[in-house]
């Protein structure tokens, strides 16, 4: 039986749908059926039920995949030992970072990265730092990075590099701000943060609970997806925004944004590799020694 037909498999049962495992894969529709055909005629059962347009695992479908994952991971380590001998780097590694880290931290990386390994297939999934846990959990892609404090058990945690959150506002922000506030200047200004389940709004709730401050007893306008729609509506609007010091280099130069001190209150975080418990590293050790080495020189 190839990987591949097997990767076939999973997407299918991963997505529940022929069609998104189809775009997922690059592969027509009628081949994805084909090779779920040809693997239920191998093990003589049902890998689906089928529902009118929705579809189900069967429980043999349920063992396949809890196989599949092993097998594909033992697949994927031979490839890259294989080459390793030569001193190759080639295969495929699928990465997925949290918001901040993805605009902000791995671009230049990922270009030195394919610059130097240009044999490795990369991929990038963005999300919020829950997202990426569940997607690596999933195993939907094989090593991540994610900020904030909270931490799962059944994950491994490496330590990427050190970040701050800071009070930012427009630099025409009418509110008359003096430069430093104080935590319980908090409750009165108006807010735009982050969604549930960011690393970024883990860290600013974490730092007002060193004051007896609840998120609740703040003026939230707007919780956004992304640092970028953030920065864009405080351009627009007369709030104050928590968000990475690594994102607004070029509004600062550029005199559009100014930073406040909130004193006493330090919002100091990780960015954090995060990978499963005992799941052998391969490409993903080699990005994250490249990673880090990198970080070091900077």
């Amino acid at each position: 039986m190839s990987d591949f037909r097997l990767k076939v498999f999973r997407s299918v049962a991963k997505n529940l749908s022929f069609t998104k495992a189809s775009q997922e894969l690059f592969v027509s529709q009628p081949a994805i059926t084909k090779h779920i055909q040809e693997l239920e005629s191998c093990y003589e059962a049902r890998l689906f039920h089928r529902e009118g347009n929705k579809i189900s695992l069967t429980e043999a479908g349920k063992l396949l995949l809890k196989h599949s994952e092993k097998v594909l991971d033992d697949y994927k380590q031979l490839e890259y030992e294989m080459h390793l001998l030569h001193n190759e780097f080639i295969g495929e590694l699928k990465l997925g970072a949290s918001t901040t880290i993805a605009q902000y931290v791995l671009p230049p990386l990922l270009a030195n990265f394919i610059e130097k390994h240009p044999k490795v297939n990369l991929s990038l999934l963005n999300g919020n730092s829950r997202e990426i846990e569940t997607a690596l959990q999933e195993h939907r892609i094989d090593l991540g990075l994610v900020e904030g404090i909270s931490r799962l058990p059944n994950l491994k945690y490496t330590r990427f590099l050190e970040d701050e959150l800071v009070a930012v506002v427009n630099a025409c922000n009418r509110l008359s701000l003096p430069e430093e506030i104080t935590p319980e200047d908090l409750r009165r200004i108006p807010l735009v943060l982050r969604e549930r389940g960011s690393g970024t709004l883990d860290v600013f709730e974490r730092a007002l609970s060193r004051f007896g401050i609840k998120l609740s007893s703040l003026n939230v306008l707007m919780y956004l997806g992304s640092t970028e729609s953030i920065k864009c509506f405080i351009e627009h609007t007369d709030c104050m925004g928590i968000i990475s010091v690594r994102s607004i280099c070029r509004e600062l130069s550029a005199g559009q944004l100014r930073v406040l001190e909130i004193a006493g209150m330090p919002m100091m975080r990780e960015f954090d590799f995060v990978q499963l418990q005992g799941k052998e590293a391969g490409l993903a050790q080699r990005f994250m020694d490249f990673a880090i080495g990198c970080g070091k020189k900077c």
